[in-house]
């Protein structure tokens, strides 16, 4: 998809975001298959992830995984279940108050780090364990984003997220 000059009035509109997002959780994989480790606060690395996290060291594009807190309750009603615990869905970090689709294709500051879009973060076949039969569709359009650590950075629960260019 290509993007409307920012100029232009649906670049505007794109560009005003309502309120800087704000971190809710956050959380790493130490290796594929294992429970996540729930943390008040992580060290982004430049080029990788989050320290402790098994997608650290790789190619950066799928350095650290955001999911929007509004989303959950979404996830969990089509999931049939009362309630989804971010851990759960093995995104590192939980982020509410933005729409993080307003996020494609640019850069955003999430505490001390400074992160770019890269890719949607679509559902992989493991949410069908974790949510049950269906959850691979449950999770369907609200998978969050994948984002490429630009500078690294420590993050923590509370802190803001907000485009780089505001």
């Amino acid at each position: 998809m290509t993007l409307p000059p920012a100029d232009s009035a649906l670049g505007k509109l794109m560009a005003t975001l309502p309120r800087p997002g704000r971190v809710e959780w956050i959380g790493v994989r130490p290796a594929r298959g294992v429970i996540m480790q729930a943390l008040d606060e992580a060290i982004a690395s430049a080029g990788g992830g989050l320290d402790g996290d098994r997608y650290k060291g790789g190619s950066g594009k799928r350095g650290i995984t955001l999911i929007q807190a509004e989303h959950l309750p979404a996830i969990a009603a089509l999931a049939g279940r009362d309630a989804v615990e971010p851990a759960l869905l093995r995104r590192n970090i939980v982020i509410s108050g933005l729409p993080l689709i307003a996020l494609k294709d640019r850069r955003f500051r999430l505490g001390e780090a400074l992160l770019e879009w890269t890719e949607s973060c679509d559902p992989c076949s493991m949410m069908e364990a974790a949510l049950g039969p269906g959850g691979f569709n449950a999770m369907r359009g609200h998978g969050g984003v994948c984002a490429r650590v630009i500078e690294g950075g420590r993050i923590r629960r509370g802190d803001a997220l907000v485009p780089a260019d505001a």
